[in-house]
């Protein structure tokens, strides 16, 4: 954001610099009075504005800013959205942008580039920063280690203070995540993390030993990214040291970087939720959006056709009660409603890899209870108001409205409370056989307990209303 003045308004809107950034690139000024004004941005704005500019503007934009400038914009983009930009840059230029990137996102960035072209951006970047973006590139997607950067400071267990801090004055000037320091002993393994704030404040002659806490909490590279998030989100520490299987220190996973995690892993199972295969984005094609849509839309389609089978099956229910159609979607919807909210807080529950039966158990009982109690009061109310409207608006007698509105309320009770059961033990089990509990969707479940509410409803009704009390 760009620093300005203060203003005498009361209510200050937010400046739209995006705007200010594109009339900048667009006006007839020199480079480097172009540079100037754009170094007052924040690199936020600059990437907001770059989608908005023509390719002949963006590599104008690319000649104007410095490869630092390009860096910090590039850290707030999609990763597919920077590699189109950066394939856009000669190759001197993408390589310097590539240099001032973060290991992990320029390995992630790397990857959306033409193999031929990404192959002579890394032959033109420095040999450390190859070494780096190869060693997280090594590393699958879903392992944490392809999240991890080498923009830490990192010293060794056997200095003094002042070696200590004159080490990391050294280190300062090539990385800035800096408020941690992590001490490895002579083989590389890691040994544990020093506060920085514990080392400045410490006398110069005393002992390293005593700053540093060897309890410090760490991931190991291989491990799957959905099993170290609670982890690392439970010790709120601004880096987490990543090891190989031989504890050696490789480097570290970054607030930052566990905020990306987390926002990727929400947006998977916001899609999976949703039906879909993969997430899906503005820009992409028709046929890549219905191949992410079609699998589990055909296998939903199955279901329906099961559904309404059964609802076929029931003919003769409706054909002598026909009134009793009017209030099925109220079965079926509260039905839906009830499982898709048993399914959010069962997946949000299973985040937690430790979970004992009993836990897993104690879960399944407290959501069938709320299903059941929550049934109970709509059911007492929909016993009410149906049988109301029946009598008032149907014109049919009060043993008549109250039987049918009795049925509906035992109903929708029976379905409210299944159908929560049903939306956590599907997720338990899905998660018992080693499937990413989301893939249990909302669409899944909804229509698995449309087949609970419809078989619920009128099977009630043939038996209640029909058999017993012969209204038919």
């Amino acid at each position: 954001m760009k620093k300005d003045v203060t203003t005498t308004t009361v209510e200050a809107t937010k400046p739209d610099y995006e705007s200010e950034i594109i009339k900048i690139i667009r006006g007839n000024y020199s480079p480097k009075a172009a540079q100037n004004k754009l170094e007052g941005y924040h690199g936020s704005d600059i990437a907001g504005a770059i989608d908005e500019l023509s390719v002949s503007e963006r590599k104008k934009l690319y000649r104007i800013c410095t490869a630092e400038m390009l860096a910090e914009a590039f850290e707030h983009l999609d990763e597919d959205e920077a590699g189109t930009y950066l394939d856009e840059m000669d190759v001197k230029k993408a390589a310097a942008v590539t240099a001032e990137l973060d290991a992990d996102t320029a390995a992630y960035i790397l990857r959306e580039i033409e193999r031929q072209k990404r192959e002579l951006i890394i032959d033109a970047l420095p040999g450390d920063i190859r070494k780096d973006i190869a060693l997280v590139a090594s590393f699958d997607e879903d392992e944490i280690g392809s999240r991890m950067t080498t923009n830490c400071i990192v010293i060794r267990e056997n200095l003094s203070v002042k070696q200590a801090m004159d080490e990391l004055v050294v280190q300062a000037e090539e990385n800035d995540n800096i408020s941690t320091i992590f001490v490895t002993d002579a083989g590389g393994e890691f040994y544990g993390a020093i506060d920085l704030k514990e080392l400045i404040t410490a006398k110069n002659k005393g002992s390293l030993g005593d700053l540093i806490m060897t309890s410090f909490p760490y991931v190991y590279a291989n491990e799957a990214i959905d099993d170290c998030i609670e982890k690392l989100k439970d010790y709120s520490e601004d880096s987490v040291p990543v090891l190989d299987n031989a504890n050696r220190f490789l480097g570290v996973i970054t607030s930052q970087g566990l905020v990306d995690v987390i926002d990727d892993e929400m947006g998977e199972d916001y899609a999976r939720l949703a039906g879909l295969t993969a997430e899906e984005d503005l820009k992409e094609p028709l046929a890549q959006s219905m191949k992410k849509r079609l699998p589990w839309l055909f296998a939903l389609f199955a279901l329906g056709i099961l559904v309404s089978t059964v609802v076929g099956a029931f003919e003769q229910v409706v054909a002598q009660l026909t009134l009793i159609m009017a209030f099925q979607s109220l079965i079926l919807d509260m039905a839906g409603n009830v499982g898709t909210q048993s399914l959010a807080v069962t997946i949000r529950v299973l985040m937690d890899e430790n979970l004992s039966f009993k836990q897993k158990s104690h879960l399944v009982f407290k959501e069938s209870r709320v299903g059941l109690s929550n049934g109970i009061i709509l059911g007492i109310i929909s016993f009410v108001l149906v049988g109301l409207f029946i009598m008032l608006f149907k014109h049919k007698d009060f043993m008549f409205s109250f039987a049918v509105s009795g049925c509906i309320g035992v109903a929708l009770m029976l379905a409210m409370l299944i159908s929560s059961t049903v939306g956590t033990l599907i997720p338990l089990f899905f998660k018992k056989i080693k499937i990413d509990p989301a893939v249990a969707s909302g669409p899944l479940i909804t229509t698995v307990n449309d087949l609970v509410a419809v078989v619920t409803y009128y099977g009630l009704s043939w038996v209640l209303l029909i058999n017993v009390l012969h209204l038919a």
